[in-house]
C-alpha cells in the first residue's frame, strides 16, 4: 500500500500551488495533495474540510491537523521504520501548529519527500535535515483500497 501512496503521489507533480484546492494537474495545497490521493485510494473523502485560512488554527493555538490525522490514518511510532507512501506531518517553526504534510517518496541514499508548496506547487524534495527535524509525527495510509 505504501508503494502505490508514494506513486499516486508522484503523479501529482507539477500540479500548481493553489490553496484549498485538491485537483491533480489544476492546482491544490500540501492538504489537497493529500485528499487527492486518499480520494484515489478509498474513493469518498471521510470528512468535510471546512474553508481555512493560510493561518488557520494558528490563533487559537489548535493541533487541528494532527488530530485530522490521527482520526483518519494510522499512526507511526518514533521507532517504526520510513517507507514510501508515509504521510509526514510538519511543524514550520519552533512554537508554531504543525500544518505542513507531505508524502515520503524514497529512503536510503536519495531520501525525498512529495508536497505541495506555495509557489512551486507540487514537487518532489530532497528530505533533508531542516526538512527532517520539522517532521513532529508520521502516518500511513489504512487498508482498505477501492
Amino acid at each position: 500500500m505504501t508503494e502505490r501512496v508514494a506513486q499516486l503521489a508522484r503523479a501529482w507533480i507539477g500540479t500548481p500551488y493553489l490553496h484549498q484546492a485538491s485537483t491533480k494537474g489544476a492546482g491544490c495545497d500540501c492538504l489537497g495533495l493529500l485528499r487527492g490521493v486518499w480520494r484515489e485510494v478509498h474513493g469518498a473523502e471521510p470528512e468535510v474540510v471546512p474553508a481555512y485560512t493560510r493561518d488557520w488554527s494558528e490563533p487559537q493555538r489548535d493541533e487541528q491537523l494532527w488530530r485530522a490525522a490521527e482520526r483518519h490514518l494510522r499512526s507511526k511510532g518514533r521507532d517504526d521504520p520510513p517507507a514510501p507512501g508515509d504521510v509526514l506531518l510538519f511543524r514550520m517553526r519552533s512554537g508554531a501548529v504543525a500544518k505542513h504534510l507531505g508524502i515520503q517518496g524514497r529512503i536510503g541514499p536519495k531520501t525525498s519527500f512529495i508536497h505541495a508548496y506555495a509557489n512551486h506547487g507540487v514537487v518532489e524534495s530532497a528530505f533533508t535535515r531542516p526538512w527532517a527535524r520539522r517532521v513532529v509525527a508520521r502516518f500511513e495510509f489504512p487498508e482498505g483500497v477501492n
